[in-house]
């Protein structure tokens, strides 16, 4: 397990921001700090958050939600930032994991079931296997620090994490710590706050363990996402080159970039 720590920085309404750099890498190396972002979505963030997107040097951010999400939650950026926001024209999910679309009995083995089938759809939507490709460009292309989010910072963002660290030589044990760390986020408030209501609107009120199961992430989710890579492409390097475009040129210019 990494000696690393993860840096979870204090905000008003950013859920789950945090650096997710300074992780060892094969042959002693270590991706670096300082220009990794990662967090939920920015609609409630105060003039203080939007301070330290300023102070951070982020000169790019990359929005993993829909067009549907990006207009019902239209997120705020700093006063006058002049950076880019990189995301896909369309819809990336068609039931976004916190919303749940259809009534059902949310018992916590209802919402984890549910979770999985999240999982299980996110390798193969063509939507998604296009935003990843464009996030890893970006990330190579753009210079300054970067920052990764979609609508709670969690799963979609979480599998996006894990995809730029398999290329840069961080375990697989490291990778699911990272995807992990988002249950030590210490705004799960602010998650709840912008997610829960919603849910319970359309639902009823839920019991906390299904709450749980749908706000955090867990093990098996990150796993799921993984067998079905490993089922239908042989191997994640496989998923990468043929569903995301990750050529060995792209492979360089990242580990060149973020490898010290």
């Amino acid at each position: 397990m990494s000696e690393t720590s993860p840096t979870f920085y204090a905000t008003d309404g950013i859920h789950n921001f945090r650096d997710y750099g300074g992780y060892p890498t094969r042959g002693g190396g270590r991706v670096v700090s300082g220009l990794l972002y990662r967090s939920g979505q920015h609609v409630e963030a105060s003039e203080s958050d939007l301070a330290t997107v300023a102070e951070l040097g982020i000169r790019t951010v990359i929005d993993l939600r829909g067009n549907a999400e990006r207009q019902r939650h239209p997120c705020r950026r700093p006063d006058l930032w002049d950076g880019e926001v990189v995301f896909y024209d369309g819809e990336t999910s068609s039931r976004a994991p916190h919303e749940p679309d259809q009534p059902l009995e949310l018992t916590a083995e209802a919402a984890h079931g549910r979770m999985l089938k999240v999982y299980t759809r996110m390798p193969r939507n063509e939507a998604m296997q296009s935003i990843f490709g464009q996030y890893l460009r970006a990330l190579a292309e753009r210079d300054g620090a970067s920052l990764v989010h979609c609508f709670a910072g969690k799963d979609r963002t979480g599998i996006a994490a894990a995809l730029l660290h398999h290329i840069l030589g961080v375990s697989r044990a490291d990778m699911l710590t990272e995807f992990l760390r988002t249950n030590d986020a210490p705004t799960y408030d602010i998650l709840e706050r912008q997610s829960l209501p919603g849910i319970e609107e359309r639902l009823g009120p839920l019991p906390r363990d299904a709450v749980n199961e749908l706000m955090q992430v867990r093990e098996a989710y990150f796993d799921r996402f993984m067998e079905v890579v490993g089922g239908e492409w042989g191997s994640l390097d496989a998923f990468l080159d043929q569903a995301i475009g990750v050529d060995e040129s792209l492979r360089e210019r990242l580990n060149q970039r973020f490898v010290v």
